[in-house]
C-alpha cells in the first residue's frame, strides 16, 4: 500500500477559482479549500461573543493564508502529478500580471520535497512504451531488448516519466509520424521525453520550450543523457511576442502535452508555427472537456485526424485545412 502526503497550495481568495480549475484539468477532482477570508468574516460576525473565542483562534485571523490541499501517493503515478500542479502553478503565476492569485506555490507536509521525490524512486522500473521504447529511470540498469530503444530519464520535479497516459499516447503517436530529418516543436516540454522520443525516432531539429526554467535544464540535462543537445526555450509563449519569435516556425510536428485551456488558449500560435502541411498533437486533455478543445482547434483551421483515449484521458492528432 502506498503512502499519501498532504501537498497545501498557497493562493489568494481570488485565486481559488483558477488554482481549483487548473487542477480539475489534471483530473484532480478532490480537495479542500481553507479560504482566509471566510475565516476572517467569521471572526468579524462573532466579535460580539468574543468571551467565546479562543485566543489563539482570534491570533489566526491575522496569520490565516488561503490554501488548497489535495493528497498525492508516495508513488510514480503521485511524481506526475506534483510535477503537473507544479506546472500549472508556474503557468498561473506567469500570467497573474496583476499578482491577484497569491503566492501560487505548493509545500509537501512534514516531509523535504527532495525526500519524498528520492522516495517514490522504489517504485520506478523500466516499462515498455509503444512499440519500440524501453523507458527507464537513470538509476537503474536494464538489458537491451531486441526492437527495443532504450529511452533514460530522470524527470527530477518535471512531468514526464513516461508513466503518465497523456505522455504515452503522445510517445505512440510520434512513432506512427516521425520521419527522419523532421523538425519537432515540443510545447510544455516539462521533463524532456517527447522530445528525446522524437530524436531518438529520427527528428534532427527539435526545439523545447517550457515556462519553467527548472523543466528546460531537466530536458536538456535528460536530452545529453540520451546522446544529444536540446534547442530549449522557456517562457510564455502566448504573451512574449519575442520568445515567439526566437522560436520559429514552419515545424513539421508540434507536440502540446499541456492541458486543455492551455492548448486552446495557443492555437493560433500553434497554427502559425507548423508548416502548411504540419502535424499537431496535443493531450494533456481530461475527456470531459476534449469536445472543447476539438472544436476550438477545428474552429483555429485544424482538421482533426485522429483522437484517441488513455483512460480519463485524450490525445488528438491534427493537420492544418
Amino acid at each position: 500500500m502506498n503512502n499519501w502526503t498532504e501537498v497545501t497550495i498557497w493562493t489568494s481568495t481570488a485565486g481559488i477559482d483558477a488554482v481549483t480549475g487548473m487542477l480539475m484539468d489534471l483530473g484532480i477532482d478532490g480537495f479542500v479549500i481553507e479560504d482566509a477570508q471566510d475565516f476572517a468574516d467569521f471572526l468579524q460576525d462573532t466579535e460580539i461573543y468574543w468571551d467565546y473565542v479562543d485566543e489563539d483562534l482570534a491570533k489566526q485571523k491575522k496569520d490565516a493564508e488561503t490554501n488548497v490541499k489535495i493528497y498525492i501517493e508516495d508513488s510514480p503515478s503521485g511524481a506526475e502529478m506534483l510535477a503537473q500542479v507544479n506546472a500549472g502553478l508556474a503557468e498561473l503565476r506567469a500570467r497573474d500580471a496583476e499578482h491577484s492569485f497569491g503566492r501560487c506555490v505548493a509545500e509537501l507536509a512534514s516531509i523535504r520535497q527532495e525526500d519524498w521525490e528520492n522516495n517514490w524512486k522504489q517504485y520506478f522500473k523500466p516499462f515498455r512504451v509503444g512499440e519500440t521504447f524501453l523507458i527507464k529511470p537513470s538509476w537503474e540498469t536494464c538489458e537491451q531488448e531486441e526492437g527495443r530503444r532504450i529511452l533514460e530519464i530522470d524527470p527530477s520535479s518535471s512531468f514526464g516519466t513516461g508513466t503518465h497516459n497523456t505522455t504515452q499516447l503522445c510517445i505512440c503517436e510520434l512513432e506512427r509520424l516521425v520521419k527522419p530529418g523532421d523538425r519537432l516543436l515540443d510545447m510544455g516540454c516539462g521533463s524532456g521525453i517527447l522530445s528525446v522520443a522524437a530524436h531518438m525516432l529520427g527528428a534532427n531539429d527539435v526545439a523545447a520550450v517550457d515556462i519553467d526554467p527548472n523543466a528546460t535544464r531537466i530536458a536538456a540535462e535528460n536530452a545529453q543523457k540520451n546522446g544529444f543537445d536540446l534547442r530549449t526555450y522557456v517562457g510564455d509563449v502566448i504573451g512574449d511576442a519575442a520568445l515567439s519569435e526566437a522560436i520559429g516556425g514552419s515545424y513539421d510536428i508540434i507536440v502540446a502535452n499541456i492541458v486543455a485551456d492551455v492548448i486552446m488558449g495557443m492555437r493560433h500560435i500553434l497554427k502559425d508555427k507548423l508548416k502548411p502541411e504540419g502535424i499537431l498533437i496535443v493531450s494533456g486533455i481530461i475527456a470531459p472537456r476534449a469536445d472543447e478543445v476539438q472544436q476550438s482547434l477545428l474552429d483555429a483551421g485544424f482538421v482533426l485526424d485522429r483522437r484517441d483515449q488513455s483512460g480519463d484521458w485524450v490525445a488528438m492528432t491534427l493537420h492544418q485545412a
